[in-house]
């Protein structure tokens, strides 16, 4: 293996939003056959990605993508990436089926309302397994939670790990299994644990900046889930509130009633009012009004003359 200085020698981190994830490129060591980019982003900045990623490469070979889970938000660009640059997609194991018959419903596109451009799957990293990639052995751990089928990259000799959606430097990422009335908060708590007894020196998280205080952001990361499991009818106004946010991102702006057209259709969204929503309000539409106004109240959409607006 090459010496590193720094443990992100060799890597290049796109930080993105909320909309799209990171990307992280591992740029080829001698002899390899080329870079590995590490999530794709969103389909609405698929174009973005691809001059970002083509700059970043200065003229090198993008060997192949791998996702660390298939939400939009994470492999969006997937489609594009293999139109420009013919590389093949690497996916979870338990996705792959998926993926191979474009089954919106397993995928979660219908479900949550949200868009991905179908793509091709050439192969599967499963957990235990390792790859070599910028001269580094990375180790794929599974990471359930945020998705069932979720997975880190953990480099234990430079101790970088990209953490996905599984730990942020300020929390983690929705639980999907609890919108599903599936069990959830436990494996979040487990992967926390996990990431404790590995010595990371670096955190790459699926959005926002790398982070070296580990400690802290597992501290935070479990006082939000103590919340969760506390409250759980928390959880589910944060995360309707999030396909909400993502939805109005993905969209910039829409009327109101059309939003809660889109609402009422959304089986997430309907799900969780039926759980825990249904005390607040008379029906899905009526508790994704309720909702659109506290994130309007909280700065986080606009709403004017009848029209909502991301911000």
């Amino acid at each position: 293996m090459q010496s590193l200085r720094h443990p992100l020698d060799g890597l290049t981190v796109l930080e993105r939003g909320w909309l799209s994830s990171n990307n992280v490129l591992i740029h080829a060591a001698h002899s390899e056959a080329g870079t590995v980019l590490v999530d794709a982003s969103h389909v609405n900045h698929a174009a973005q990605t691809v001059a970002l990623v083509r700059h970043a490469l200065q003229g090198g070979r993008l060997d192949r993508v791998v996702n660390t889970h298939l939400h939009s938000d994470h492999c969006g660009g997937n489609a594009t990436l293999q139109r420009e640059f013919g590389v093949p997609v690497i996916v979870p194991p338990g996705s792959a089926d998926a993926v191979r018959a474009w089954d919106v419903a397993r995928l979660t596109y219908d479900a949550s309302g949200q868009r991905c451009e179908r793509f091709e799957v050439s192969g599967t990293m499963s957990p235990g397994e390792r790859f070599i990639a910028g001269g580094r052995s990375w180790e794929v751990l599974a990471a359930p939670g945020h998705d069932p089928d979720s997975v880190m990259l953990f480099d234990a000799a430079t101790g970088v790990l990209i953490s996905a959606d599984a730990l942020w430097e300020h929390g983690f990422g929705v639980v999907f299994p609890e919108i599903d009335g599936e069990p959830g908060f436990d494996d979040v708590g487990a992967v926390l644990d996990a990431i404790e007894r590995l010595p990371v020196r670096v955190v790459i998280p699926g959005h926002g900046a790398p982070f070296s205080d580990v400690t802290a952001a597992l501290a935070r990361a479990r006082s939000r889930l103590a919340a969760f499991q506390a409250d759980p009818a928390r959880h589910a106004r944060h995360a309707a509130k999030v396909l909400i946010k993502y939805h109005l991102m993905e969209e910039r702006q829409q009327p109101l009633d059309g939003l809660l057209r889109w609402a009422a259709a959304t089986s997430m969204l309907a799900a969780l009012w039926a759980r825990h929503g249904v005390h607040e309000s008379e029906s899905p539409a009526a508790w994704g009004e309720r909702l659109v106004r506290d994130l309007a109240g909280a700065g986080v959409l606009t709403l004017q003359d009848g029209m909502v607006s991301d911000r």
